[in-house]
């Protein structure tokens, strides 16, 4: 399969990196530094599951590798996806499948402003992983899984040959009858990452402190009672389930967005916890813990951003 993965990070450069050592035909899309990086030493995968290396490995800053592929995987920040969108629509080809992988919910609405709905596949992953140096993804902790589906919930054979190709690289993979669902589960798991930022915890800490771990079951609640509004069938003990699998993360793990918020960069705060405020001010459904953790990191997000208040 010609896969490109636009953006090299995390998520993008182990799930590219283990797609592109299974023989798939996978081009990168990177900047600064890490292309520089890749560009001479190959993409080094440093993973608790095994270390790898691609190299040589096909990267690029440019988009132009887009044309014929099968598959693009946007792997981007999700503050990216509307700019990615309207740059790559022109050189998507008709059999082509765009899936985003981003934290959220709006991903795939946001390209679809650009890009037709029918080449859109429902995406998300759960994996520890980061950018250690240029070069250089570090994996750390549980299991790597890709969760996709049709967004119209249908079974087809592009997904059965998506399937197929995450088999075949030894991705651990959810074929998904519902993808909206997985999606809100996971925006419900990941909006926990501004309280640790604001708490200036880990998971570890945040869970074992009876007073944030009541925190984190309200904002969990909150998020929860939106996603019923929005008309998403979350199930009944969704909360009670999150809060389990939290129990079982490596207890000095954090995320993405509270490590971005903790070093002063641009974070994805607007697509988590003010997506949650936003649409429970929509549906009337009240959000206090999630409104006073996205308000508290906002100036903080204003100052990274350069942006005057």
């Amino acid at each position: 399969m010609k896969i490109v993965v636009i953006g090299t990070g995390g998520v993008g450069g182990y799930f590219g990196g283990r797609l592109a050592l299974s023989g798939n035909n996978v081009s990168f899309i990177a900047r600064g530094e890490h292309l520089k990086a890749i560009q001479a030493k190959g993409l080094k995968i440093k993973s608790a599951f095994g270390d790898f290396s691609i190299y040589p490995a096909q990267v690029s800053s440019s988009y132009n590798a887009i044309k014929n592929a099968d598959l693009v995987m946007v792997a981007s920040k999700a503050g990216q996806v509307k700019e990615i969108a309207e740059i790559i629509a022109p050189l998507i080809g008709d059999g082509t499948m765009v899936m985003p992988m981003q934290n959220g919910v709006l991903a795939a609405k946001e390209l679809a402003d650009f890009i037709s709905s029918k080449q859109i596949i429902g995406g998300l992953c759960r994996v520890f992983s980061k950018i250690e140096s240029p070069g250089v993804i570090s994996h750390m902790g549980s299991d790597p899984t890709i969760i996709f589906g049709e967004l119209n919930h249908e079974k087809t054979e592009r997904s059965a040959w998506l399937k197929y190709t995450f088999d075949s690289a030894g991705i651990t993979n959810i074929w998904s009858e519902n993808i909206e669902v997985e999606l809100w589960k996971k925006f419900l798991m990941i909006s926990s990452s501004a309280l640790l930022a604001v708490s200036k915890t880990n998971y570890g800490e945040l869970r074992s402190l009876p007073e944030t771990r009541q925190l984190l079951e309200e904002l969990y609640t909150e998020i929860y009672e939106v996603g019923r509004a929005e008309g998403v069938d979350l199930p009944e003990n969704i909360v009670e389930k999150t809060m389990k699998a939290v129990d079982n993360f490596p207890a000095d793990s954090t995320s993405s967005l509270t490590r971005d918020i903790w070093e002063g960069k641009p974070s994805e705060i607007e697509y988590q916890n003010g997506t949650v405020v936003k649409l429970g001010e929509k549906y009337g459904v009240p959000t206090p813990i999630n409104r006073f953790v996205f308000n508290t990191i906002l100036p903080m997000e204003k100052k990274a951003r350069n942006i005057v208040f």
